[in-house]
This record gives C-alpha cells, structure tokens and sequence, in this order.
C-alpha cells in the first residue's frame, strides 16, 4: 500500500490522480532533494526515475555544441522530471538543472511507466502536462526571436515566482543570461533598469519581486498566456 494519500501531495500531478490510483501505482515514492544548481539529468543518462516536484524549481535546457545554453522550459509544482520515460524514452534528450532547492517524490521509471499504461487517470494527468510543456517550449521559442532583453527576463522572473509561489527568487546575473541566452553584460544592464524602475530589488545570490503589477506590465505578451496555461493545467 502506498505511504501517501493524494490529499498530502503538494506535487499538482499526483494530487490529481484518484486514491485508488495511488494506492494501486505509487507505492515506490521516495522523498529525495536537491540543492541549487542540481543537474537532475544530464543529455544521454539513462531515465532511471521520474521526480515529481513538491517544492522547487527544474529548468530544461538545451545544449548547443559550442558549450553555450538556453532554458526552453521550467517545471515546478505543477509537474515531473522525467516524463520521457512514460512515452516511450529511454535516455535524456535534455539537461535538467536545479533553479530553485527542490524536494521530489522519486520514483522507478519503469513502474511509472506501467502505471502510464494501465491507468487511463494516470495517462490524461499526465498527457494534459506534457502538453503543457510543449506548448511552454513553442512559446519560449518565439519568445527567444521576437522580444526584447527586458520583456524575457521580466517574463522569466514571473514564471519563475509563479511555479515556486515566491516572490524571492535565487538567481546570478550568469545563471540568468544562460537560462535566456543572451549575453551576461546585457543581463547585468536590464536587472540594472528593472531595479531603478522600482520592479525588482537584488540580494546576495537571489532577487525579490516588489512591483508584480510593474513587472507583468513589462513582460510581453507571452507571459500572461503562460500564466493561463498554467491556471488551467493546475
């Protein structure tokens, strides 16, 4: 019998699932954690277990030959690291690193998996998340092409703090030009006018929101759609 109960889940995916569900699949949930800058899984390894995010936040990159990055996708409650392994994966076709300390419940792919395939509950929570995450990365890639320096980082600042309910975010000026792929000067020069501008304030290894209105008023248009997309998801 599973050690949880879909009520104590803090992971949005695994609160959706029906108790018999629970009972019947997820018994192998381990709690594990993992510290900022985490590299869950690295391009190639092996997708051993699925981690259903409790607290936290994993961002998905991409890795370009020349050693350079780009995040085009963020999970956090409201999703799982892994998913690939449920369709059919077998090895990690993205990195996936810790953005903000994360606690998960882990599980054996393997079992995730028949879980996937035997429990018609499991497959529509978990296809509605994938799907999710698809349409995260088609934005993100439009996002990336078409607007400014200070719309995409005010939009990642807001992502960022809606997935981990925060309005305190752990960031350096490196890590953040590396998830937006855009060179560190021009990072340091728009945190720079959104702190002037009264939007965001700065602290050792992290920043606070303190003009969300503010903030959403400068973030594009793509923002708000995924702020939608996450409401309906969860």
């Amino acid at each position: 019998m599973a050690l949880f109960t879909h009520k104590t889940f803090q992971n949005r995916l695994l609160a959706a699932l029906p108790e018999e569900d629970v009972q019947r699949f997820f018994s192998d949930l381990h709690p594990v954690s993992f510290p900022l800058r985490h590299v869950i899984y690295e391009v190639g390894a092996p997708l051993e277990y699925v981690y259903f995010i409790e607290q936290g936040l994993a961002s998905i990159l991409m890795n370009m030959s020349n050693g350079s990055t780009v995040e085009v996708g963020m999970i956090g409650t409201e999703g799982m690291v892994g998913m690939p392994a449920l369709l059919g994966g077998v090895i990690s076709n993205r990195q996936f690193i810790v953005q903000s300390p994360i606690t998960a419940l882990r599980m054996n792919a393997a079992l995730c998996k028949t879980a996937f395939d035997q429990s018609a509950a499991v497959r529509r929570v978990v296809l509605r998340f994938t799907e999710a995450i698809l349409d995260l990365a088609a934005q993100t890639a439009a996002c990336n092409r078409l607007h400014l320096i200070e719309q995409r980082c005010a939009r990642w600042l807001l992502m960022s703090s809606d997935r981990m309910r925060s309005d305190i975010i752990p960031m350096t000026h490196e890590f953040l030009s590396s998830m937006l792929g855009v060179r560190r000067a021009g990072v340091t020069t728009t945190l720079g006018e959104l702190t002037r501008s009264g939007l965001i304030e700065h602290g050792r290894g992290h920043l606070t929101i303190s003009d969300r209105e503010g903030l959403e008023a400068t973030a594009c248009e793509c923002y708000p759609l995924d702020r939608r997309r996450l409401e309906r998801l969860l």
